[in-house]
Order: C-alpha cells, then structure tokens, then sequence
C-alpha cells in the first residue's frame, strides 16, 4: 500500500504519539535526547528516539537546545531550561562539554544518540545491572486534579519528583543551517521541566491541579523520580511514568 507524503506524515505523527505510552506499570528505561534542528549529526539521533517511542515501554523525551542557533538556523522548539538541564548534566557526568546529539539513559549514562546499538546496549546492561526502574511510580488523573503515587524503596533512596512536559510531536521543515531543505520528526519535544516535591523513600502521594498539565505540556507530562547526584545536578533516575494528553 503507498501513501503521499502529508497522509505517511499523519500516520508516522499518530504512531510516535501514541508510543510514549508506557506499556505495563513500569517502563523499561527512560531516554533523554539532547538534539537541535542546527545539528547536522542529529538527524539519526531523532530517528532513533521516534522508533524508541513506538516501542512502547520507554519513556522517550526530547530536549531542544539552543546552542547551535548561530549556524543559520534558530531551533524553533529550543528553550534556555533545557540547555541549561543537559549543563546539569555535564556537571553530573564531570564532562568537559556538553554535544549533540546527547541521550542520557536513566540518568545514569550517556551515549552518542545517534548509535542504535549503543542507545539499546545502554537500556539493555542498566535493566540487567538492577540499574532500570525498580521504583514504582502512577500517575492518574482524577477529575481536576492529578495524582502521583511513588513506591516504597527498600534501601531508603530519596530523589526529587521531576514533571517532564512535552508537546505532541512536531514535523519541522527546516529552512537554513546546517539541516536546510530537510523534514524533521522530533517526538515529545519537552516544553519545561518542574519539581512537584521530595520523595523520601515511602509510599507518598503528589497531588497538582490538572490545569497545571494542560497548559504546560500539550502532549502529555512525564514523571521521573531522579535522585539527585554527589554535586547536586540531577542524578539516576529510579522509577519513571507518564501521563499522555487527554488521558
């Protein structure tokens, strides 16, 4: 069966959107992408996180950075706060740079996103290490309000409770740089990054108005219950949820 390029687009956009939801009640990872539309080594790395998506049991969040827009082209889905997270991170790591395109995995690890193979070693060795998402983690809505449940850790972990808001996935036609003349899908690009609280290794529940979501993250929000590492960047990521739009 063929299909022209705007209904092919539609059914890639409803696929990748669909796949963010988390299949069973923990996902099997959780990676996040550091891309930009100027980044001319990036291209894979989306690709690769939009087939994560599909998959349906790793939470898969994109985060736009705004450090390439002098080559030509100003990413239209960056934002300071998501530069300034993956400068978190390079503290954490105790990198000297930061690059794209960056997938850290679960917090733990960082990989080159645009290596397949390294992207599905990385999930696979953490899950295997005891180093994947052995924390439960829900989130619901109820009527106006949305409620996260976290878990009871045996070894008395704490960690912070991270909303991760993302919007639904984008089709950039970029017009200039180094990607110019190309069509890009980036899925569940993040639109801001919140604490709700502190998690202290008990059952807890969180409680926010649902008003809170649908305006910062129109595709859905994520919840990433991240310990916080040994400089006070953020740190492994223990257990993980997601709550898609309209759910």
């Amino acid at each position: 069966m063929s299909f022209n390029r705007p209904a092919r687009l539609a059914l890639a956009l409803l696929a990748c959107s669909a796949g963010l939801a988390v299949a069973g009640d923990r996902p099997y990872g959780v990676v996040e992408l550091f891309t930009s539309q100027g980044c001319n080594s990036c291209p894979p790395a989306d690709d690769n996180l939009a087939a994560l998506a599909k998959r349906g049991d790793v939470i898969t969040l994109g985060y736009h950075v705004n450090y390439w827009d002098y080559l030509g082209w100003r990413d239209t889905l960056a934002t300071p706060e998501n530069t300034a997270r993956q400068n978190e991170y390079k503290k954490s790591f105790q990198s000297r740079s930061v690059y794209t395109p960056q997938a850290v995995v679960n917090g733990r690890v960082h990989v080159n996103g645009a290596q397949r193979q390294a992207l599905e070693g990385a999930l696979s060795s953490l899950s295997g290490n005891g180093d994947g998402m052995d924390v439960s983690v829900d989130i619901e809505r109820r009527g106006d309000t949305v409620v996260i449940t976290t878990g009871d850790d045996p070894e008395g972990r704490e960690a912070h409770v991270t909303l991760v808001y993302y919007d639904q996935p984008k089709s950039i036609e970029v017009d200039g740089g180094e990607n110019d003349g190309k069509r890009i899908l980036y899925v569940n690009p993040v639109t801001r990054v919140q604490t709700a609280g502190m998690w202290h290794g008990k059952t807890k529940q969180f409680e926010l108005p649902a008003s809170e979501f649908e305006k910062n993250g129109a595709g859905g929000c994520a919840v990433l219950l991240q310990a916080v590492a040994k400089n006070g960047g953020p740190g492994a990521i223990l257990g993980a949820a997601n709550l898609p739009a309209g759910k």
